[in-house]
């Protein structure tokens, strides 16, 4: 405790120590994990063959929002990502509500990942299997990032491998020509909807921002990794659906409950399955360990600034991790990962996530020329089209996301009154 009249001790600061490579790398494994295993299949429920058609509009929008955000890093070159752009452009409020929908939608979609693995590597016992990925992956966070980096890259290279295979077997396949029928017919809020599931894959370029306090030379090491890590995304999910049409069509691709084990059956390499199957459960724990990475961040520098539990702010003295922080949020998630539904974890994680982004292009807006200030379409398109998309995701994920977004802003009232009422006396 300081002595009285003393200044405030400075919080405790993480290590500086990832480069570009390993922020591309932890930017890959938190998306190519969702993405490829998990949205697929959901995307061609909601619009067919304008799947395609999804994937444009997501890629365009993640695009936009990607570029707000590594304007806004360089800037703000520390640790909690778009809570702390929206606070210092925009005011305390809209941080804390970029805060707010990061910490539950992501951990919503750490859940999800984490079901996803229970689902491929132990389909008996799911969830047993998730909430046992929960503890072992906050264990590998906690003793310190660059153990995480490195995993990450061991992970990012056999996914790489195994979707490789997927996309040479698929285009060595003697099926007929790829023949997208549905677009003209897909409704339009049903393209957006699937567009939804998908920007629920492309998130994980949020992983890099959020860890803007641990890389080394932030304004020149964000700006390259976010848009690299990105591009390298959306080439492997172009491939992998074009791939999944081919051979499967839409129908079948939306009634596949493991899409790419079928897509290599049916492309007569029915070898691959057992691999596919492993490449899933290693592609979900690696976006399950960025997810995780990124979640705690945020609630670091909501801790530090009040909004939660300042014992959260704390970092460990040996590793320069935030320790509680970390433990706090496995413990949500493993309880979370143990009792839902991995269709309405995606939902409602999409839901929060496009909240999170419309603050954060809003505030990419307020950026002068000399700041760094993206062209002006980019935070319009960002924003707008986050909004848009967001209220075409199914009716409940719209109003579940509305009822804990409301949960928020009270408590963000209740702080407010209570500080105010605090000085008052």
């Amino acid at each position: 405790m300081s002595a009285p009249g003393a200044e405030p001790a400075a919080p405790a600061q993480l290590r500086r120590q990832l480069g570009v490579f390993d922020a591309v790398m932890i930017g890959l494994g938190s998306m190519l994990g969702a993405g490829i295993f998990v949205a697929l299949a959901p995307a061609a429920r909601a619009a067919g063959g304008a799947l395609l058609v999804g994937l444009a509009i997501a890629a365009v929008i993640a695009y936009c929002n990607a570029t707000s955000s590594a304007r806004l890093a360089a800037v703000y070159p520390i640790s909690g990502g778009t809570y702390v752009y929206g606070r210092e452009r925009l005011g305390p409020f809209w941080g804390y509500l970029a805060g707010w929908g990061f910490v539950v939608g992501k951990t919503a979609s750490c859940a999800a990942m984490a079901l996803t693995v229970g689902f491929y590597a132990w389909p008996a016992h799911p969830h047993a299997a998730a909430v046992a990925a929960v503890v072992a992956l906050t264990a590998v966070n906690v003793v310190g990032v660059q153990k995480s980096a490195w995993l990450t890259r061991v992970i990012v290279a056999v996914v790489l491998a195994v979707l490789a295979a997927v996309i040479v077997a698929a285009f060595g396949a003697r099926g007929g020509p790829l023949v997208v029928t549905t677009v003209p017919s897909a409704p339009v809020g049903a393209v957006l909807q699937a567009a939804g599931l998908l920007f629920f894959a492309f998130a994980g370029y949020a992983r890099i921002a959020t860890l803007g306090e641990e890389v080394r030379d932030p304004a020149r090491t964000i700006p390259r990794a976010i848009p690299a890590a990105l591009g390298i995304t959306l080439v492997v999910y172009a491939l992998v659906a074009v791939s999944a049409l081919k051979v499967l069509g839409s129908q079948r691709l939306a009634e596949s409950s493991a899409p790419l084990a079928q897509l290599v059956t049916g492309a007569g390499a029915p070898w691959l399955a057992p691999a596919v199957r492993v490449g899933a459960v290693v592609a979900a724990t690696g976006s399950l360990l960025a997810l995780i990475l990124g979640v705690s961040r945020t609630t670091l520098a909501m801790a530090r600034d009040r909004y939660l539990p300042s014992a959260l702010a704390a970092v460990h003295p040996r590793f320069g991790v935030p320790h509680r922080a970390e433990l706090a949020v496995g413990v949500v998630v493993a309880i979370v990962a143990a009792t839902t539904d991995i269709r309405g974890a995606i939902g409602f994680s999409s839901f929060a996530v496009l909240v999170y982004y419309a603050v954060a292009n809003a505030s990419a807006w307020t950026l002068s020329a000399g700041e760094g200030r993206p062209p002006r379409l980019v935070p319009i398109i960002g924003l707008a089209g986050c909004v848009i998309v967001a209220f075409a995701l199914p009716l409940s994920s719209v109003l579940a996301g509305i009822a804990v977004f409301a949960v928020g802003i009270a408590a963000y009232g209740v702080r407010r009154f209570g500080a105010t009422r605090g000085r008052d006396h």
